[in-house]
């Protein structure tokens, strides 16, 4: 979290009046944006759906755990969360 001075940034009116509640301490003003979901930003959510949702396509398919743990490179308690999960 960076340091802005208000006086630099905020109309002279503005200021006044925060100032009469907050007078020279300090005041954290929160993001208007809402958080993004994990994975969203970098497509990482994305892969590992599709990966997940190919893992299970395949177990129905007749594939065993052991096929997909040397395929995907994943521990058996892993791919037994993504399948029965």
């Amino acid at each position: 979290m960076k340091y802005i001075n208000a006086a630099e940034i905020l109309p002279e009116k503005l200021l006044r009046e925060i100032q009469t509640y907050i007078d020279g301490d300090v005041l954290y003003i929160p993001k208007t944006s809402a958080k993004k979901v994990w994975g969203s930003v970098s497509g990482s959510r994305e892969f590992y759906q599709k990966r997940n949702k190919e893992i299970q396509f395949l177990f129905k398919n007749g594939y065993s755990i052991e096929d997909l743990s040397q395929r995907y490179g994943l521990a058996h308690s892993t791919l037994k969360k993504i399948i029965y999960g």
